[in-house]
């Protein structure tokens, strides 16, 4: 059962790759100040909106019984 739509999955699923690519790459290199390096943690936060987006699939909107998909009555 789908709830998004494919904007709704494409977003998630580049806003997920950005958090993955800033954990996975931000300790390495200089694009977090070194008082935020505890910060880098918090990317893999990202493989949600990941799972989601290629999933179709938003567990939320299921639960509000929202979606972006029109129900027939």
């Amino acid at each position: 059962m789908c709830n998004l739509n494919i904007w709704g999955q494409v977003l998630r699923i580049v806003f997920g790759l950005i958090l993955i690519a800033l954990a996975w790459f931000g300790p390495q290199t200089s694009l977090l100040d070194f008082e935020l390096m505890h910060l880098w943690r918090l990317g893999w936060i990202g493989l949600v909106p990941l799972i989601s987006g290629i999933a179709a699939f938003c567990p939320i909107y299921a639960v509000l019984g929202r979606g972006h998909q029109h129900r027939h009555k």
